[in-house]
């Protein structure tokens, strides 16, 4: 019997926290406060940890930022996205992707994803562009990398910008090389979901000291260097305390990606013999990922219209850390409150099938779930092929 309808448990012990965290961020933390300067300004724990974040993610430079969604709208200014200008999107990411856009005054003109990685389909990127696309934001979903071979060459053949929002893969690789060596601004976020976190605070990459010095002046109220106000911007700047913990949290990222990958591995194989659910696929060329999600989208062509919210709704009930996908784009609310360039939800429902199917099917396991043992992997697993089982196909729970 299910545990909705109040039968055992398939799982009664909690999986691993998240964060991960010792007296090595009290420590970290400590330094900064003994500093006696808790902003960039004087401090040295920002500047260090931009260095250690470029490193890690192959790029010239990075810049530690207040939030990820900050991270998006700096770099849509880098880019000179003004009122008007188009930023395609994929339809299926969170919607921060979207209202970076809208804040620009910038229109998000969402594109399908594969039906595979779930990641923007460049085959859709012609029929999406019009004179007045700016920029493309491929969205690496998952930690999955996103078709950055494609994505690149199809927008520099027309003057395009690439900005990577890499807010779920932190440490991703693509042929092998980092996010930041790709030739274009990649950004972060480290809210507290995220596999490196300070609770909030967030991060681009840059590709070459130009760029960053542009975006430096711009996180700075727009005051460069010589403290001239040079242009109209924001302060984005992010506190001491925030880089500390994320330097501490930044070490230790090797060997949790480690044991999410072996993690991952085996639940991988193991959701891939449970019949009706398709996992998220990824590009061989994808070469490093973070596994911030486990995804999985239900068949209904075998599951027979089982309703995905009880489906999630059934797992929570078992033990296991288990949510609804995002919705997609048009499907929000927020997306309808900023220029849309008169596409109407049906339109876009009708141009996206696998956002829709993603988004109203597709079922996450966040990667805390992979940090602990062979035995958590096999437990989500089995009350995975235990909710399918039971849970009557009109998406009503079972009767106990």
């Amino acid at each position: 019997m299910l545990a909705l309808n109040g039968g055992p448990k398939v799982r009664t012990q909690p999986f691993p926290r998240w964060p991960e965290y010792d007296e090595t961020e009290s420590l970290a933390l400590a330094r900064a406060l003994q500093q006696g300067e808790w902003g960039r300004h004087g401090g040295k724990e920002v500047q260090a940890f931009e260095r250690e974040f470029a490193e890690f993610g192959g790029a010239p430079a990075a810049l530690a930022v207040t939030n990820g969604s900050h991270a998006l709208e700096l770099a849509l200014e880098l880019a000179g996205i003004e009122p008007g200008d188009e930023v395609i999107v994929p339809a299926y990411t969170f919607v921060a992707t979207s209202t970076a856009v809208q804040r620009r005054g910038g229109v998000p003109v969402p594109v399908d994803v594969t039906p595979d990685t779930f990641c923007l389909d460049p085959a859709g990127l012609d029929a999406a562009a019009t004179d007045r696309t700016r920029a493309v934001i491929p969205v690496h979903i998952g930690g999955h990398v996103a078709d950055m071979d494609a994505i690149t060459a199809w927008a520099a053949a027309r003057g395009v910008t690439v900005v990577q929002d890499a807010a779920q893969a932190h440490g991703a690789t693509w042929r092998g090389k980092g996010l930041g060596a790709l030739g274009s601004i990649a950004t972060f976020s480290f809210q507290s979901t995220k596999v490196i976190t300070a609770g909030e605070g967030g991060a681009l990459l840059l590709p070459d000291e130009e760029t960053y010095e542009a975006a430096w002046t711009r996180h700075n109220c727009g005051r460069d260097r010589e403290l001239n106000l040079a242009t109209a911007s924001s302060n984005f700047r992010v506190s001491e305390l925030t880089a500390a913990l994320l330097r501490a949290q930044l070490a230790r990222f090797a060997d949790q990606n480690a044991r999410r990958a072996a993690r991952h591995t085996e639940l991988a194989a193991a959701l891939g013999e449970i019949p009706g659910i398709r996992l998220q696929g990824r590009d061989p060329r994808c070469t490093g990922t973070p596994h911030y999600m486990t995804t999985f989208v239900l068949d209904q062509d075998e599951l027979g219209g089982l309703d995905r919210d009880t489906v999630a709704l059934a797992l929570l009930m078992e033990g296991i850390p288990a949510f609804g996908s995002h919705q997609p784009l048009h499907r929000t609310d927020a997306f309808w409150t900023g220029a849309t360039g008169g596409a109407r939800p049906e339109e876009l429902a009708e141009r996206c099938p696998n956002a829709e199917r993603v988004g109203r099917d597709g079922v996450l396991v966040p990667h805390q779930a992979l940090l602990g043992t062979r035995q958590d992997v096999d437990d989500v697993a089995t009350a995975v092929a235990k909710v399918l089982d039971e849970l009557p196909r009109d998406g009503t729970p079972a009767a106990g």
